[in-house]
């Protein structure tokens, strides 16, 4: 494993990582005890976004920090298997961890969902019953407000994405990309493949925190009847 450190400006470091999985085993780590001075964690594909504020915690000192913590898929395993998930963590929020799992409903009726379980060599049913029965985590966040891409050691399929995307994806679809489920938190275009639909609220910028899915929290999915 490689980790790269960059500046980015003159209060936050990218830390640049090899695959997804350093990502979350690093951010894991990061999370769970932030010093003083460390504003917010921001995970994505390949890279930590570390935010400080640079009065509190130089950037000299956050790369310390930074190198001095390791971070393999078996730590990060182990956290998840004991039940612990870190979040991204922002000045009003730096102790806290999300450790809570939030359930979404999902009538499974998606306009790709029998074509993409054909892909992939199952039937729908068994298709769907993967969905509801794996442990997703959601990685990083991006694409629009709200939309987190959730991953789990439980999914076993690689799906490919539409040849051309669509013009209009409704608000609460529920989609798969590659080794990634998600949820549509508003009407967009997209190329991800929908398996289903949820009325549940993924990003309110009224409340005190907007986003349903934010980096660490635990999901599952369950199929309800059609409304």
């Amino acid at each position: 494993m490689s980790r790269r450190l960059l500046p980015s400006g003159d209060a936050a470091l990218l830390v640049e990582c090899d695959t997804l999985d350093e990502v979350l085993a690093l951010h894991d780590a990061l999370a769970a005890e932030p010093p003083a001075g460390v504003v917010e964690l921001v995970p994505a594909a390949r890279t930590i976004l570390v935010s400080v504020d640079p009065e509190r915690l130089p950037l000299e000192s956050a790369a310390t920090w930074v190198r001095r913590i390791p971070a393999d898929t078996a730590a990060r395993r182990s956290r998840l298997e004991a039940g612990v998930a870190a979040t991204a963590i922002d000045a009003t929020a730096i102790d806290e961890a999300v450790v809570d799992e939030v359930v979404v409903d999902v009538v499974y009726d998606g306009d790709d969902l029998r074509h993409t379980a054909g892909l992939l060599g199952v039937s729908a049913e068994s298709l769907v019953a993967r969905h509801q029965a794996a442990a997703w985590r959601v990685a990083f966040i991006g694409f629009a407000p709200g939309f987190g891409y959730l991953v789990s050691d439980d999914w076993p399929f690689e799906v490919p994405r539409l040849d051309a995307p669509r013009p209009r994806v409704p608000s609460g679809a529920v989609a798969l990309a590659g080794a990634f489920a998600g949820v549509y938190p508003r009407q967009s275009p997209g190329g991800w493949r929908l398996i289903g639909r949820t009325d549940a609220v993924l990003w309110d910028p009224a409340t005190p925190s907007p986003a349903l899915f934010v980096p660490g929290r635990r999901v599952r999915f369950r199929a309800v009847d059609r409304a």
